[in-house]
């Protein structure tokens, strides 16, 4: 068999679909190589056009498919003619989106074999909006399937599903906005969605597919929240919430951004409301220390540190002083993580939501201090908390006293402090806090430092100083706390030791980490499943036969914009029974947020059918973790918090196996990037598998060398990927002859890539089946050779750094490869140069002229 290759470019945008250049940014050209076999002949054409993340997504596939003619001569020499045409995506992607599903080629079996190795891999399903799908929506989906066609060919069993976050806000609000109840315009997006997903050709298996809005999926979201409620872990409270009018409910502190709803960017304002939360703080710790465990984007782990923020001081006490100056039984509970600096705090503030504000204020200031704290309830945390407003406040009219040196210190009412952040007061230590020096200066309050940075005089900084240093001024005999002389870390640990023994503090751990606000006043989610008795009150969990409480159906679905949920005009369904007394119940209004259905739907894929439980064990220990999630960066708080936070209750109870949920997490715009992922590392360098290697000799060893094959094989680079297929064609270009074998290895290589083309270009070597589980092909490290080395640039005798370069690099390119070098060119900028030492394939040493700057210098 020979086969001939003729080059042709040419450009024509193909759809979304075609993988491999989605991903490509390598701007080199990759013509059309024309291919002759004794099945036909056919051309391959690709563009030289590049794209990176957030350009407009036109794949930059084109070719074609020539007509089949025989070969009557295959020692012929003569090149044959190549027809030139369009490659006809609208008749080959649907033929092959047809041969998948008819023959079910993706679909994962129910019956697990525990004899393959495992590869779930997920995207964030998405809402599904009326606008249906976007841009961003098959950057993410690309890589996944990608990913698991890889997997496929290398004999693994992958878990590929897709499925719909169908309740919440959104879905609600593209309701409103057109007029059609949520049910039917959430069931008209899901299919436009499957439609455009099934279009684009990935290889989900849709047998799985599961929406949250389905009954038979929520109730085992009803099912988690009763174990939550069974455990102390869901509770009601009357709490400061976030309320936005515009949409007629409250927010939890995640979906409020820059003091607006996240969601279509309304006002949102604080007030006090009865609401179901989580609590979440008591997995504070463990989502802390667990994030170590986990292959995440460091920014991702980073985000969730700062959400949960994590802080270690002391509570101390402050007692309250009556008119005639004495301590009350009134004490003020403070957080401070500076025990150190208690002899510098010259006042205390409260939150103006403070639950013991309305006992701390004389009755000369009560008028100003409710005028005071209406303002501040109008105003979002954000607001509240920015470093930049100015301050404000009112005093209480009241004072109380310092533990540490029996001072009366007045106690003042301010919105830069949080009901919600600690004990929703704070010791003001104006010498040593920003905040509280400004203050302090605004409102004339004494300033005392007890910190003296490195030894100098306090008076040498015009502002606060925060850092720690050597404690001056905090000595009181009489009550027994001396601790001048003391470095900030050993006076924190005896002031706390102090207030423990004499009962004015203890040691405390205290977390950014609020509990979760689950309820909302909105009809489209998932209904709550508890009563309450119509004499007492009493909460009454459903029975878990009586799963799953059904939403009822309402014309009248719009949010009353009063606090009173739509589902209150259920007049019908509100009214019950407790089953067990027979008491007249009605039910609760309020809904769960549309976090609740994705917290742990990853679970529901592994078992989609099953009305008995939540998800079979034997299934969940095979299938868990997670092995790749993808999906944006802007969910690395809400849903992933979330969704590791129900994970570990579920791990407690001994419904899951594993202690989180995901065990690697890729964002978009990394996937275009670094990303490191092990679980891929053989995508780009199993490129030639021995068998195929042997017949390519000495050209394959120039295009593929170890070093490349080693970085591509840990980097997961897709781009890097199709850049050295491009190389490889246009090597294989060059032969005389193309053995069959070679041209098949290529299309495998190609297949997770451009899945569509690669099947047909299968078939047309003459295979009568689907290449999905075909073996990947493996790369021969006998033919693999070190092309590029790394090169240590030295300035005036000094490294500074390394280059990677080609063997037999020339000393110019040596050297601009260095300029260019972030780290070495710091060396470079501005100087005269010597002269430059080079030795090739061993060290570039620049000198450079000490006596003269080159004009322009920085």
């Amino acid at each position: 068999m020979k086969v001939h290759l003729q080059t042709h470019v040419q450009t024509q945008a193909l759809p979304l679909r075609s993988h491999a250049f989605l991903f490509s940014t390598p701007a080199k050209s990759f013509g059309s190589r024309k291919f002759t076999t004794k099945k036909g002949t056919f051309c391959l054409r690709q563009c030289n056009k590049s794209y990176g993340y957030g350009s407009s997504i036109k794949s930059s596939v084109t070719g074609g498919i020539n007509e089949v003619q025989e070969e009557e001569d295959e020692k012929k020499e003569k090149r044959q003619p190549v027809v030139k045409r369009a490659y006809p995506f609208h008749v080959i992607e649907p033929k092959w989106q047809h041969y998948w599903e008819k023959n079910q080629t993706f679909r994962t079996p129910d019956e697990i074999d525990t004899s393959k190795p495992k590869f779930y891999v997920l995207d964030m399903f998405p809402y599904p909006s009326g606008a249906g799908l976007h841009v961003g929506h098959p950057l993410g989906y690309t890589a996944t399937d990608i990913l698991a066609r890889f997997k496929r060919m290398q004999g693994y069993n992958v878990l590929h599903p897709m499925g719909w976050d169908a309740f919440g806000l959104p879905a609600e609000q593209y309701a409103i906005e057109t007029g059609t109840h949520p049910k039917i315009t959430t069931l008209r997006n899901i299919n436009r969605f499957r439609s455009q997903l099934k279009s684009l050709g990935f290889s989900y298996d849709w047998d799985r597919e599961i929406a949250t809005t389905e009954p038979e999926y929520y109730k085992w979201t009803q099912w988690i929240f009763l174990q939550l409620l069974k455990r102390g872990l869901a509770y009601q409270a009357e709490v400061p919430v976030n309320w936005c009018p515009a949409l007629g409910t409250v927010l939890a502190n995640e979906e409020v951004i820059d003091g607006v709803s996240e969601r279509g960017g309304h006002p949102v304002i604080r007030k006090p409301m009865r609401q179901w939360m989580l609590k979440i703080t008591a997995y504070a710790e463990r989502l802390l220390e667990d994030l170590d465990d986990l292959d995440w984007p460091d920014s991702v782990k980073e985000m969730q540190r700062n959400w949960i923020g994590r802080s270690e001081g002391a509570e101390m006490e402050f007692f309250v002083l009556d008119n005639d100056g004495r301590e009350s039984d009134i004490k003020i509970t403070v957080f401070t993580t500076r025990p150190d600096t208690i002899f510098g705090a010259t006042y205390l503030v409260v939150a103006p939501e403070h639950f013991l504000l309305s006992s701390l204020v004389s009755t000369a200031q009560q008028k100003y201090v409710e005028q005071y704290k209406d303002l501040a309830t109008r105003k979002s945390d954000l607001e509240r908390t920015e470093l930049q407003k100015e301050k404000t406040g009112v005093f209480s009219g009241c004072y109380a006293r310092n533990p540490a040196n029996g001072e009366a210190i007045p106690i003042w009412v301010a919105d830069y402090v949080l009901g919600s952040y600690g004990t929703g007061a704070i010791m003001a230590v104006p010498a040593h806090d920003t905040r509280d020096h400004e203050f302090a200066l605004k409102y004339d309050i004494p300033i005392r430092w007890v910190v003296s940075p490195d030894d100098k005089s306090p008076n040498d900084y015009g502002n606060a100083f925060p850092g720690q240093g050597t404690i001056i001024n905090s000595s009181n005999s009489t009550l027994g706390l001396d601790i001048n002389g003391l470095w900030s870390k050993e006076a924190t640990a005896k002031v706390i030791e102090w207030a423990e023994k004499t009962g004015n503090g203890k040691k405390k751990v205290n977390y950014k980490l609020r509990d979760w606000l689950f309820a909302r006043q909105r009809y489209w989610g998932e209904p709550i499943p508890v009563i309450f008795l119509d004499d007492s009150g009493e909460t009454i969990p459903l029975l878990e036969k009586e799963l799953p409480l059904t939403l009822p159906e309402l014309e009248d679905f719009t949010p009353t914009g009063t606090g009173e949920p739509p589902l209150a005009k259920a007049a019908s369904w509100i009214k019950t029974t407790d089953p067990s007394s027979g008491k007249p119940a009605r039910r609760e209004t309020n809904t769960m947020p549309q976090w609740a259905g994705s917290c742990w739907y990853y679970l529901r894929f592994m078992d989609p059918k099953n009305s008995k439980e939540l998800v079979d064990k034997e299934k969940e220990r095979y299938w868990s973790p997670v092995d790749v999630y993808v999906g944006g960066a802007e969910h690395a708080v809400l849903h992933l918090l979330y969704s590791r936070f129900w994970h570990k209750v579920l791990y407690d109870i001994g419904v899951v196996s594993t202690k989180e949920p995901f065990q690697c997490v890729i964002n978009q715009g990394i996937i275009l990037g670094e990303v490191q992922y092990m679980a891929f590392r053989n995508s780009d360098g199993n490129f030639i598998s021995a068998e195929y290697a042997d017949m390519l000799g000495e050209s394959i060893q120039e295009k593929i060398p170890e070093e490349k094959v080693t970085e591509e094989i840990e980097g997961t680079r897709f781009n890097t990927g199709i850049s050295a297929m491009m190389e490889f064609i246009n090597a294989a270009y060059k032969w005389d002859k193309q053995p069959r074998l070679i041209i098949e290895a290529f299309v495998l290589l190609l297949s997770p890539y451009a899945p569509h083309m690669a099947e047909e270009l299968w078939f047309r070597l003459g295979h009568s089946r689907s290449l999905a589980y075909e073996p990947f092909p493996k790369a021969n490290p006998v033919y693999l050779k070190n092309s590029t080395i790394v090169l240590p640039v030295q300035i005036n005798g000094k490294t500074r750094g390394t280059i990677q370069v080609e063997e037999g690099c020339k000393e110019e390119d040596a050297f601009n490869l260095a300029a260019e070098d972030e780290k070495i060119s710091r060396y470079l900028v501005g100087k005269a140069i010597k002269k430059r030492i080079y030795v090739p394939g061993k060290i570039l040493n620049v000198i450079l002229d000490r006596e003269n700057i080159k004009v322009g210098a920085r």
